[in-house]
């Protein structure tokens, strides 16, 4: 077969498949639909390029194609052609850059009313905290950090005492609602991604990383871990509820402040401390009895 036919097909067959391809993005459930535009408008600079790059190719395999007694044209330079592809790169790449840095500016420029939710990760798991009542998130430090307190939450701070404690890897969101995501990372990197919100940020161990973004459509959706982070990475699953005003209040009037989990853990610690009082008299008796 001839090679300009075979470039041809090439070109034919990669724009249907672009047409009816099954493998296509989620819906979008947030306020980032600007992301998805820019990724098209990639598609149609950099298809472009290529269609344009495989019709010269199919041109000058018919037009050059060899015949006999055909002499070369010797031609070193051709400045006409060389300010023509020095201004079409120019707008090519101005056209692919421009959008995503207008893109940007929104997305690191968040709202004055968006919520702040801290993101913990850990090999291989997410929780999450929220401010309580007075819609402040209490100060942290990397040495308050444990098994009981996996935030690092000042106890000394009040603002941190009402802060909601979730322990899962679901967690639920306000529809219509900024969310500023406060990201923070325990061992490696990772990454908290949801589809859907066409959103996301490395958590990078040692500072604290940020987005934003808007749910507008209820439903639950996945949490991916979109940055590899060891043997159980593919595991690094979580989930996220999107929900109206009123099924979202009652869920959060459902969850434990930091408060309550200390007193929680006290009373633990109490018991834990009775019991262990008591089998050590226990031990005393026996030891007594058989002497």
């Amino acid at each position: 077969m001839h090679a300009g036919i075979i470039f041809l097909l090439v070109i034919v067959g990669s724009i249907l498949f672009h047409i009816f391809t099954p493998w296509y993005w989620t819906d979008i459930a947030s306020n980032w639909g600007g992301m998805d535009d820019t990724i098209t408008l990639t598609f149609w600079v950099g298809g472009g390029v290529f269609v344009a790059v495989c019709l010269f190719m199919i041109y000058c395999v018919f037009k050059f194609s060899y015949k006999e007694g055909r002499k070369v044209e010797y031609k070193p330079e051709d400045k006409k052609l060389e300010k023509i592809l020095t201004w079409a790169t120019t707008l090519g790449v101005a056209a692919l850059l421009a959008p995503g840095l207008v893109i940007w500016n929104q997305y690191v420029n968040v709202p004055k009313n968006a919520l702040e939710i801290d993101v913990m990760a850990w090999q291989w798991g997410w929780q999450y905290r929220l401010p309580g009542k007075d819609q402040k998130l209490g100060t942290t430090s990397p040495m308050f950090i444990s098994d009981d307190n996996p935030f690092g939450i000042n106890i000394d701070d009040p603002y941190g005492r009402d802060d909601v404690m979730i322990q899962s890897d679901i967690i639920n969101l306000q529809n219509n609602r900024p969310v500023k995501i406060l990201l923070r990372s325990v061992d490696v990197l990772h990454n908290w991604y949801v589809p859907q919100f066409r959103a996301k940020m490395d958590a990078v161990p040692g500072i604290v990383t940020f987005y934003w973004f808007e749910p507008n459509k209820v439903g639950e959706y996945e949490v991916l871990c979109a940055e590899y982070c060891g043997v159980g990475h593919y595991a690094m699953r979580g989930g996220v509820e999107v929900q109206n005003d009123s099924d979202y209040q009652s869920w959060l009037g459902q969850q434990e402040t930091f408060s309550d989990l200390i007193a929680k853990q006290n009373d633990i610690q109490i018991e834990h401390n009775k019991i262990a009082k008591k089998n050590d008299l226990n031990i005393k008796k026996d030891i007594y009895i058989e002497n």
